[in-house]
């Protein structure tokens, strides 16, 4: 097994600048538009843009993080979806994923925990209302929610583990953000939002029923990204994390059989250890996972440890906004930090 240039270990002092300066990556990434592209060929998805925008707000950039904001109000289709892939404002691929649209809540209640700018969250309500409502409009009696419309607007009836996960935690923040507004709570987003977290709860014969995704490490913390587990249901998940896709010294696989460990797999799952409240192992995989990366700390998308570089040679803005959450998580740098780690209804 291969390890990257060790730049980091537990002696080394974790700061706000190093975070600040890979957020300042995601900015200069940004197009005119307020596009975030992702990919090397400069085109993105609005899940990872919406992740994109936590790193400006991170960064108290309010204009570039309002000018991606009004990319999706501006982009955004009739019935509350975003396509699944745009080159700048033009759709590359025509499905809707249900999990992008909501996760604008997210992402908009990281801006006002930093910024306290409510009427940007009034101006934005109607674009956060419709894009949850989007998903919520297709949720099945048992709480379940299909993936995605495909491009002839048929409903694909799979059901993701990791998605609805994305979905729950999306619904969470918009609550909060109609608390916020002072705006009669939603009585059918809050049976959505119970609904789904029993769903998540239960999930056997519920989700991934066409394909089996338990060899993707996702399957095993979005669930407690979710935010309803009880922690000996986190525990669960972490004991086969664990067991099964954690590397000593690097991080998380992507995929259990291939030696291929992903930055914002390890961020995420760093961001569940942190919510169950396991501080020092997570700052541990952070000094870990935080050498998979360039010269100026910008991280790569992952690491070949049999071939022993860099893979892809990509560094995607998301993957860096990944990282920051993560490390905000532990150190609480910003007002948004807990984000993820408190249940913010």
């Amino acid at each position: 097994m291969h390890l990257p240039t060790q730049k980091f270990s537990n002696e080394i002092s974790i700061d706000k600048d190093l975070f600040l300066d890979i957020a300042n990556f995601i900015r200069q990434n940004q197009l005119v538009s307020g596009a975030i592209p992702s990919n090397e060929d400069l085109s993105h998805d609005p899940w990872d843009h919406i992740e994109s925008i936590m790193g400006l707000n991170f960064l108290e950039d309010k204009n570039s993080s309002e000018k991606a904001f009004n990319w999706l109000k501006e982009n955004q289709n009739d019935d509350g979806s975003w396509y699944a892939k745009y080159d700048d404002i033009t759709p590359i691929e025509y499905h809707k994923p249900t999990h992008f649209a909501p996760y604008i809540a997210v992402a908009a209640l990281h801006y006002y925990k930093i910024f306290k700018d409510k009427e940007k969250i009034k101006e934005l309500w109607p674009t956060i209302q419709s894009s949850i409502n989007f998903s919520l409009n297709l949720q099945n009696a048992n709480g379940t929610i299909p993936w995605s419309i495909d491009k002839k607007g048929k409903i694909e009836n799979d059901f993701l583990l990791t998605g609805s996960s994305s979905i729950l935690k999306s619904i969470e923040c918009g609550i909060a953000l109609s608390k916020t507004l002072n705006f009669q709570e939603n009585k059918n987003w809050l049976t959505a939002y119970n609904k789904l977290s029993s769903a998540i709860r239960n999930p056997k014969g519920l989700f991934d029923i066409t394909i089996d995704r338990s060899r993707f490490s996702m399957d095993s913390y979005y669930p407690i990204l979710s935010g309803c587990l009880t922690e000996s249901e986190k525990e669960v998940y972490i004991e086969k994390i664990f067991k099964e896709f954690y590397v000593e010294g690097l991080g998380v696989k992507c995929v259990r059989e291939e030696p291929w460990i992903t930055v914002a797999e390890t961020c995420e799952f760093i961001i569940a250890l942190t919510m169950s409240d396991n501080i020092s192992t997570a700052k541990k995989i952070l000094i870990e996972v935080l050498n998979i990366s360039d010269k100026k700390n910008i991280p790569f998308m992952g690491w070949q440890f049999e071939e022993n570089f860099f893979w892809p040679n990509e560094k995607p803005t998301w993957t860096s906004a990944a990282l920051i959450i993560a490390a905000d998580s532990i150190y609480d740098f910003s007002d948004g930090s807990d984000i993820f780690t408190r249940n913010q209804l």
